[in-house]
């Protein structure tokens, strides 16, 4: 699914609340739920969903990009919350949603603009009140590795 192509939008809750969070994430994987508007301007799409375990691919354009010409630590940050994050949501039943409360985000090299990167999300630990999930971000082409992290949430019913 590239960016490009599609309406961004959130999904009103009256039709998320009755869906697994799984459901959820796989009707936005597969273009019946649109992607979340985030997904425009950081350049990244939800490549493959499954319980526990959710992909996130995007590219960092020369906007993304520091003044010293590095991808800009923010892009990393979107792409790791937003992987890890729905692995968590990936583990929840219907009427359950997620916030962040706290991630963490250990970059390892800088990736250049212009390259096709995976961000893996795995949830550790999904309960009643909080989810754990780590994530990594690699280069699909070459298998590199550029970021490590880890995210804390907190479950609750949705509103």
């Amino acid at each position: 699914m590239s960016t490009s192509t599609h309406k961004f939008a959130t999904v009103p809750l009256d039709q998320v609340r009755p869906l697994s969070g799984l459901e959820v994430l796989q009707r936005m994987c597969d273009g019946r739920f649109p992607p979340p508007p985030i997904c425009a301007p950081i350049n990244f799409h939800m490549h493959s969903v499954e319980a526990g375990r959710v992909v996130f691919r995007g590219t960092p354009l020369t906007e993304h990009l520091n003044y010293m010409g590095g991808t800009h630590g923010g892009w990393y940050g979107v792409l790791m919350d937003s992987c890890m994050s729905c692995a968590v949501q990936s583990e929840l039943p219907a009427g359950k949603g997620y916030t962040t409360l706290e991630y963490k985000l250990n970059i390892t090299r800088a990736i250049p603009a212009g390259t096709l990167v995976e961000a893996i999300g795995i949830t550790e630990s999904v309960g009643r009140t909080v989810g754990v999930a780590r994530g990594e971000v690699r280069d699909v082409e070459t298998g590199k590795l550029y970021a490590t992290g880890s995210a804390t949430c907190l479950v609750m019913d949705l509103p």
